[in-house]
């Protein structure tokens, strides 16, 4: 079922999380262990994330330093297809500009598309550690914009083989992401609600926010979309705050801004334990005053661990 249509068919505030692909020699049972618990609240879906290659420097014999590609968390079709088998739940799979080819993108919407897969999740994705800026593959696609124009054209029957005749479309239910503080790249937030409005016009169905801990700032967003004619669904991204050096990470990472209650909560704790408290105790707020107001879905990130998403959940829905 879509993404939408989960929305549609609802009666209150869905919740829902994304997880991890596990890193690269690990079991999936780990991950079946960290989602196992939040099934209790009847997620219709999960997302999970997709991972672009990294590049690390190994010195061989000769001296010379050799580039070598690695992708640390692969299996994303896979995962959510293994989801889909053993929770009988929706899978969403992120898919992204950075390390594909439009080849190879297409030929993981045929993949998705032949497991019965109804909604992705279309991003750019993030640059490479090692790279100052992104760059995109060659022969890939540099905005998500690019990315949600082929995934639209595979919906129509457009291959990227224009002799294909009679090709059978796709049927996806795409989002895409919003940015509450706006994307950093972005030189104010009219510009990014403008690229922001272009996936709308484009086909986008349903948008998920980056991360944010002041709710007010999903409030505005919201607000302001509505005001620029974006009328699909928004849904809103939460994370606990789970460790201390989150309260500077996160921020440096996400380009977000933590409220100073919250930091001085965090700063104030004196051990690890106390640190996930506070940071649960925030989320339960913040969580309760969207539901309040009538939010579609609650999102978490729950970065492949279910212990703090399990405490909120228990408290708000």
């Amino acid at each position: 079922m879509k993404v939408t249509e989960h929305i549609a068919n609802a009666t209150e505030t869905l919740f829902t999380i994304e997880v991890l692909p596990p890193l690269k020699g690990e079991s999936i049972q780990t991950l079946f262990k960290a989602i196992e618990p939040l099934m209790e609240f009847k997620p219709p879906f999960i997302d999970v994330t997709y991972h672009r290659e990294e590049y690390a420097y190994k010195k061989r014999e000769n001296g010379l330093l050799e580039r070598v590609a690695t992708r640390k968390r692969p299996g994303t079709v896979g995962i959510c297809a293994a989801i889909i088998n053993r929770f009988k739940v929706d899978a969403v799979p992120h898919i992204i500009c950075g390390g594909f080819t439009k080849e190879e993108t297409e030929n993981a919407l045929i993949d998705l598309h032949f497991l019965g897969i109804d909604n992705v999740l279309v991003l750019r994705g993030d640059a490479i550690k090692s790279e100052g800026k992104f760059v995109s593959e060659e022969g890939g696609h540099a905005f998500a914009t690019d990315l949600l124009g082929q995934v639209k054209q595979m919906n129509q029957g457009l291959y990227l083989d224009e002799e294909l005749q009679n090709a059978v479309p796709t049927d996806f239910c795409i989002g895409v992401a919003g940015y509450p503080e706006k994307h950093f790249e972005a030189p104010n937030m009219k510009t990014d609600i403008k690229w922001l409005k272009k996936k709308i016009d484009m086909g986008a169905d349903y948008i998920v926010t980056q991360m944010f801990f002041d709710n007010q700032k999903y409030f505005d967003f919201v607000e302001i979309c509505r005001k620029n004619g974006i009328l699909v669904p928004i849904i809103p991204g939460l994370k606990p705050i789970t460790a201390k050096s989150q309260i500077n990470l996160l921020p440096s990472i996400f380009h977000i801004d933590i409220p100073e209650d919250l930091a001085d909560d965090v700063e104030s704790c004196k051990s690890s334990e106390a640190v996930k408290e506070a940071g649960v105790k925030w989320a339960i707020k913040q969580s309760k005053e969207l539901k309040n107001a009538g939010v579609p879905v609650l999102h978490y990130y729950s970065m492949g661990k279910s212990e703090a998403v399990f405490k909120i959940a228990s408290a708000v829905f």
